[in-house]
């Protein structure tokens, strides 16, 4: 028979928590900025599986983070080329189409007033003469 405390269901007792001891985020445990409580609510509406695990959610908040933070490093380095303080959508589209893993990421993505990365075809430059080829291969 169980006991008076017990409501019957499983082992009696447990971890008691300190009154004092504050409750950390999942994101905080494992050192991210990016939300794992909110990624796992999406993954488990999205109806990918019946279950998902623990580790999931911190493991795709950890990929999320860091394409985030490529990116946006990339960014910041083509607003500081343009002279610029802040990034807008045509310094991230620069930074994506320039690097090569990110553009084929990204090949399919249409980022909105990013323009296109320049480019001219060398037959449509001047071409050198003989003597300026000359000098500057001599040292």
């Amino acid at each position: 028979m169980p006991s008076a405390k017990s409501s019957g269901k499983g082992k009696v007792g447990g971890k008691v928590k300190n009154e004092d001891t504050k409750s950390t985020s999942r994101s905080t445990r494992a050192g991210l900025q990016f939300p794992v409580s909110r990624i796992h609510r999406m993954l488990r509406r999205a109806n990918i599986s019946k279950r998902i695990g623990s580790g999931a959610p911190v493991y795709l908040a950890a990929v999320l983070e860091y394409l985030s933070a490529e990116i946006l490093e990339l960014a910041g380095n083509a607003a500081r080329d343009n002279k610029k303080r802040r990034i807008n959508p045509r310094h991230l589209q620069l930074a994506i189409r320039n690097d090569e893993e990110l553009s084929k990421l990204l090949g399919d993505v249409i980022i909105s007033e990013g323009g296109v990365v320049p480019y001219i075809n060398p037959a449509l430059l001047p071409a050198k003469s003989k003597k300026q080829s000359l000098d500057s291969q001599e040292v």
